[in-house]
């Protein structure tokens, strides 16, 4: 990386759970996310509610880290999926969730949160330092496997992490889906790693809108 950055944001992180201790054996399917014993936090009207949302929410996850950084509220994460929904940002199917749909989302983050938020299609790395010593943080599309950067996922996108920081080594990360004391909080990922992740398209979000 080019950029000879040095900038940590000290954003709160949250989970696309619940409960951060419980993600491992959630991901490896060995714990129920409906026995999350802390699901009436998310805003869901169930158990069962909680558990086809909680699978969905790394975008709202990466919202309410913003929020509380910016706001100092992190309001229930399947309360602002079901408002994204209103807003086109997510379509809900019987059996699925298509989104999070990037303009429709920036949208709703600007009316709802008075937020600069920025769809970006095209969201170089090496444009990310700077957004981020500006004030900006980034919801970025990266295979779910960054959880461990030293794997080669089989593609890349498909789940959404928050950079909350940059060195000239390293992108640092909030993931909703990470583990804990190993990559969920201020995780550092080697620039030349995230390449193996990274779809190259997110949402820039700011304090206010501008």
């Amino acid at each position: 990386m080019s950029e000879a950055v040095t900038i940590t944001h000290p954003v709160p992180y949250y989970a696309q759970w619940e409960s951060p201790d419980l993600v491992p054996g959630i991901i490896a399917g060995t714990v129920s996310a409906a026995d999350d014993p802390l699901w009436q936090k998310s805003g869901a009207a169930s158990p069962a509610e909680y558990a086809f949302w909680s699978w969905r929410l790394c975008g709202m996850a990466c919202l309410r880290m913003a929020l509380d950084y910016w706001r100092g509220t992190a309001p229930p994460a399947v309360s602002l999926a079901e408002e994204c929904v209103d807003a086109g940002a997510y379509v809900r199917h019987a059996d699925r969730v298509d989104g999070l749909i990037y303009a429709p989302f920036a949208d709703y983050a600007r009316r709802r949160w008075n937020l600069f938020a920025q769809s970006r299609p095209s969201l170089p790395a090496q444009e990310l330092p700077r957004r981020l010593a500006a004030g900006r943080l980034a919801m970025l599309s990266v295979h779910p496997a960054i959880r461990d950067p030293e794997t080669w996922p089989p593609g890349r996108g498909g789940h959404l992490v928050l950079a909350v920081g940059a060195t000239p080594g390293h992108v640092v990360l909030h993931n909703p889906s990470g583990f804990p004391d190993h990559s969920q909080r201020f995780a550092h990922v080697p620039w030349g790693r995230l390449d193996r992740f990274y779809a190259g398209r997110g949402v820039l979000l700011g304090p206010e809108v501008s």
